[in-house]
This record gives structure tokens, sequence and C-alpha cells, in this order.
């Protein structure tokens, strides 16, 4: 006898209709900025401003993805996808980090060419832009906080944002370094700072959304405790085929065998003690009734 239950629950983490739309306007903004800069970047001939330009372009484009997947995600589950598409929002994290880790890739090597070959910058052309470019970063950067620390796809936008508003700084310094010293070299060192911070944030997420995608057991649940607790629910005799995976950021489902003496009854125990020990809301239970009665520890 299997049986499926879905404890009913709230999501407390889920990113809500309004935080879409603002997510919305922040891709609208970005997109303008990233014009804005790569035309300054062109006139003042500066590689980091033009960087921070390709590299706004990605966060804009990571904001439209981040969107999309909060769309699709939310989305009722099909004939076809029965599962429904809740990961579609692990999907977007995955292309947001591929896209920081390329811009971090490409500001790299500019950052270093500039280095063995620096050429005169506009510093004053450098500074008005970077200063526009600061605001907007922050601006979009606090609209992702909110949700960063539980959401993927928020994180990344997060990330990006961050990333670019240390960038928008670093531009600054550069660009006084250029007025006050005329020391071009600055402009390269930026963007390589800029790159590393992008590449070490791309490493450092890569692999909790690798676990997800490839149905890891979540790392705050002890399979052989989980096990144990079964085992200690009076009647249960034995329990196997226990396959844990991760939904998304937030949900866990598990399924499994129970010998057990008794059917239906236990159902609700076993699914109650998963909900509260392990916060796994999302159950599929066979109950195998193979034991005697004289047998049942009740």
């Amino acid at each position: 006898m299997a049986e499926h239950a879905h404890i009913a629950h709230h999501h407390h983490h889920e990113v809500d209709e309004k935080s879409v739309k603002l997510l919305l306007i922040s891709f609208i903004i970005n997109i303008g900025l990233s014009v804005v800069e790569l035309v300054g970047g062109v006139l003042s001939a500066s590689v980091a401003l033009i960087g921070d330009a390709l590299h706004n372009t990605s966060d804009a484009f990571s904001i439209l993805i981040a969107i999309i997947a909060f769309k699709i995600g939310n989305r009722k589950a099909t004939a076809k996808y029965t599962f429904g598409f809740k990961r579609a929002e692990i999907i977007g994290g995955f292309v947001n980090l591929i896209l920081l880790f390329i811009s971090g890739g490409y500001l790299l090597v500019e950052g270093v060419l500039r280095i063995i070959q620096p050429e005169p910058i506009s510093g004053l052309t450098i500074i008005i832009v970077s200063v526009l470019a600061l605001v907007v970063d922050l601006a979009t950067a606090k609209i992702s906080h909110h949700h960063a620390g539980h959401n993927t796809n928020m994180k990344m936008v997060f990330l990006h944002n961050l990333a670019d508003a240390f960038g928008s700084i670093g531009v600054i310094v550069s660009g006084l370094a250029v007025m006050l010293f005329d020391v071009y070299r600055v402009d390269g060192a930026v963007a390589i700072g800029i790159a590393l911070y992008m590449i070490v944030q791309a490493i450092i997420s890569f692999p909790d959304i690798v676990h997800i995608l490839m149905n890891a057991a979540p790392d705050d649940v002890d399979l052989a405790m989980l096990e144990k607790e079964i085992l200690k629910i009076k009647g249960v005799k034995g329990v196997h085929h226990i396959h844990l995976w991760r939904v998304n950021e937030h949900e866990s489902s598990l399924e499994c065998h129970i010998e057990a003496c008794k059917g239906r009854d236990l159902l609700v125990e076993v699914k109650t003690l998963l909900a509260e020990q392990f916060n796994i809301m999302h159950s599929t239970i066979e109950v195998e009734s193979d034991c005697a009665d004289g047998d049942c520890e009740l």
C-alpha cells in the first residue's frame, strides 16, 4: 500500500509579486545604465568602465532570467511536468551563476591587458558615469537583498549588483587616480579586482546549486538519524528504499518503504515525524504489512 501526502505549510521565503515587479523596474534601469556606461567608457577610453558596462548588462539579463524563472516556477503541474516547475528557479540561478563566471573571466583578461599596456583615459567622465552607476547598483542590490539569503536566483542578482557597486567605487577611485596623479594602471587593477570577486562568488555558489540539480539530500538532514526515528514508532518493523532529495532550496521530498504491523494509521505518525523533526513536508510512503499480528509491538 503506497500513500502520498503533502503536509500543508506556508512558504515564508517565497519571492512575492511586489519584489518581481521591482526586479522588472531594476532590469529596465540597468539596461539604460549599461548604455550610458558603454558610451562613457568609449568616450573616456576606460576599460574598467566598459567592463562595468558589460557586467551591468550581464546583471540586467540575470534579473530578467530571475523574473522568468519566478514566473515559470509558480505555474501548476501539467500532465507532462507532473512534478511542477519549481526547479525553474534553480535552473535560472545556474544560468546566472555561469554568466557571473564568464563576466568575471572577461574582466580579468581585460584588466591584465590594460595593466600591461595602459592607455590615457578621461578621469572626469569616468567619475560622473560611475557615481550614477553606483546609485543604481546600490538601489538594485537593496531590492534583491531581502530574499538573497534563501533564494539562489535572488542571491545571484544580489551578488551581481553588489559586484557592480564595488566596481563603481573602484572605477571612481580609478578616475581620481587619473585626475590627480596621472596614474592609468589603476584602471586595469580595478577591473581585475572586480573580476576576482565575481569568479570567487561563482565558485562558492556552484556546489549548492549543483547538489539540488543532482537530487542530493539536504545537508541539514541526517539520513541515519531519520531512519532511527522512524523505527522508534511502535508497529514499524523496518525501513528501506529511502530516497531523500531537495525539490528546491526550501522543500525536500522523501519516499521509502516501511515494514509495519499497522497499516494506514502509521502514516500519520510517520509523516508528522518527518514534518516536525526534519522539515520534510512532502513524502510518499509504501507500507508493507507482512508481519503476523503476534509479532506487532503495540
